[in-house]
């Protein structure tokens, strides 16, 4: 079995977030994907920015789920 992350963008004002992305990295066990969802948590506020955050009231939830590759035994 591979993990894979998904990243959410939520805004708070109305409790909204969009869709979960699938990052196109696979990870082989669940604390290196875990540790990879907090640092590209990091990275993606850093990108949107301060002003964008505090305005629409950002943030970033992510998981990570486990995922079965076809041809990779487990």
């Amino acid at each position: 079995m591979k993990f894979i992350l998904n990243m959410i963008l939520c805004s708070s004002i109305n409790s909204i977030c969009l869709e979960p992305y699938p990052m196109p990295n696979h990870y082989d066990d669940l604390h290196s994907c875990l540790i990879d969802g907090y640092k590209e948590s990091i990275t993606k506020m850093e990108k949107i920015g301060s002003k964008d955050i505090n305005e629409h009231k950002m943030f970033i939830k992510f998981y990570c789920e486990e995922i079965q590759i076809k041809g990779i035994d487990a």
